[in-house]
C-alpha cells in the first residue's frame, strides 16, 4: 500500500479554523513582564505575582497567578538561568521539590526582568507557554495572520492559502498561485507520486508560492520564504537562500512590571511592516519568471545519478541530522518515485516531510530537501 499523509488536529487545517484558534488563543493570553523577585515556582509551577484579576469586597484586584510550565517555557527557564534542560526537565517529571529549589535559588541570584507569555485555561490554573528576555518583540501569529492577508490583496494577485499548520511553536501558511504554472519536464519526467503513482511526465507542473511562518514564543523569526509545489504529489521545496526574515528582538520594554499588552502603535508598526513584506513577496516570488529561475536551479543538480541509494541516503541524513526512522522513510519514497536521481532524493524528502502529523518535524525536514539534493549530487 502507498504511504499516505496523515494529519494531527492543527497540522494541514482550513484557514478560518486557523483564525477561530488564533482568536481564542488572543482571548486568553496574559503576557507578563516581572522582575525575578515576582516570579517563583512552587509544586512545579510558575507563580507570577500581580497576574490574576480576584474579585472582592473592594472590588477587582490583581493576585499571584499560577501556571503549568509546557517544554518551551522549561527551555526558556533552563536558557536564562543557566540550568540544564536535561537535567530541568527531568525535575519536571519526577522531582517538584528539587526544580523549586534550583529555580527559585537562581532566581535569587539575579535581579533581571523577563517576559512570561502564558494563556489563562478555564479550571483557573494556567498555561506558561514561554519564558523570554524583556527584549522580545511581540509579533504575534493573529496580527501576522491578518497582515498577511491584507498583504496579499494589497499585491493585487490571485493567491490561495492552501493549508495551514499551529503548534506550541510556530504558525505555518502556504501560499500558491494557481496563475503562477511552470512546466518542469528535466525536474519530473522519471518521478511519480509515492501516494498514488500519478507520473510527473504526464503532469509536469509546479506552482509558484510562498511559505509564511511566525513564533510567538521565542522559536524562531517572523519569515516568508519561496515556496514552490509539485502539482503532481503536491510535494513542496522551500528555498531558503532567499528567504525574508524579521526577528523577535527590539528595545528593552521600559513599561512598569505586570500584565502588558501591546500598545496600538506598536501593532500598527508591526501590521503595516508585515503587510507591506507580503505584498512585495507575492510580487517578487508569484512571477513566472522567478519560478522559471528557481526550477532551472533546481534541475542543475537534480539529474544527477544515485547508484546506490541506501549509502547515499545515510551519508545524506550524517550530514543533516536526519534520525534513522527519517532516513528509512526517505529511502522507501525514493524507491516508490521510482527517479534514480538527486532530484529523487528530494523528492522523498518532501513526500515523506508530508506523512508526518508533527509540524514542526515536518516543516524542518521539508525545509532541507533542496540541500539533500545538493548533498547528494556532490556526495
Amino acid at each position: 500500500m502507498p504511504p499516505t499523509a496523515a494529519v494531527a488536529p492543527n497540522r494541514n487545517i482550513e484557514l478560518q479554523q486557523l483564525v477561530t484558534l488564533l482568536r481564542d488563543q488572543s482571548s486568553r493570553a496574559v503576557d507578563v513582564i516581572a522582575g525575578s523577585g515576582a516570579i517563583r515556582a512552587a509544586d512545579g509551577m510558575l507563580v507570577l505575582d500581580g497576574t490574576q484579576p480576584q474579585l472582592g469586597p473592594d472590588g477587582v484586584t490583581m493576585t499571584a497567578g499560577t501556571y503549568t510550565m509546557n517544554d518551551i517555557a522549561l527551555t526558556g527557564i533552563a536558557d536564562k538561568l543557566g540550568i540544564p534542560i536535561a537535567y530541568l526537565r527531568r525535575m519536571a517529571a519526577d522531582n517538584f521539590g528539587l526544580l523549586d529549589v534550583n529555580v527559585n535559588s537562581w532566581l535569587a541570584r539575579t535581579d533581571r526582568r523577563f517576559l512570561v507569555r502564558c494563556v489563562r485555561t478555564d479550571g483557573g490554573t494556567g498555561v506558561a507557554r514561554a519564558f523570554l528576555s524583556d527584549r522580545y518583540n511581540r509579533i504575534d501569529n493573529l496580527d501576522v495572520l491578518m497582515a498577511a492577508l491584507s498583504g496579499i490583496r494589497d499585491a493585487g494577485v490571485r493567491a490561495e492559502v492552501t493549508g495551514c499548520d499551529l503548534t506550541d511553536r510556530r504558525m505555518y501558511l502556504r501560499v500558491v498561485s494557481p496563475e503562477v504554472r511552470v512546466v518542469a519536464p528535466r525536474l519530473l519526467a522519471n518521478y511519480r507520486s509515492p501516494f498514488d503513482g500519478r507520473r510527473g511526465a504526464d503532469l509536469p507542473y509546479v506552482s509558484g508560492g510562498f511559505l509564511i511562518s511566525n513564533s510567538e514564543t521565542g522559536c524562531g523569526a517572523f519569515s516568508l520564504a519561496p515556496w514552490i509545489r509539485v502539482e503532481v504529489c503536491r510535494n513542496g521545496m522551500t528555498m531558503q537562500h532567499n528567504a525574508r526574515r524579521r526577528a523577535h528582538l527590539g528595545s528593552r520594554m521600559t513599561d512598569d512590571d505586570g500584565v502588558v499588552a501591546a500598545s496600538a502603535e506598536t501593532q500598527r508598526r508591526n501590521l503595516d511592516l508585515i503587510t507591506s513584506r507580503t505584498a512585495d513577496a507575492v510580487r517578487s516570488f508569484l512571477n513566472v519568471d522567478y519560478v522559471t529561475r528557481m526550477v532551472r536551479e533546481l534541475e542543475t543538480d537534480a539529474g544527477a545519478p544515485v547508484d546506490d541509494p541506501d549509502a547515499r541516503i545515510k551519508l545524506v541524513g550524517q550530514r543533516l541530522r536526519y534520525s534513522d526512522e527519517q532516513q528509512a522513510g526517505i529511502l522507501a519514497h525514493f524507491i516508490r518515485g521510482g527517479d534514480l536521481s538527486a532530484g529523487g532524493i528530494m523528492h522523498a524528502v518532501t513526500s515523506v516531510a508530508q506523512t508526518l502529523t508533527d509540524a514542526d518535524a515536518a516543516h524542518e525536514l521539508e525545509a532541507t530537501a533542496v540541500q539533500a539534493m545538493r548533498v547528494a549530487a556532490y556526495a
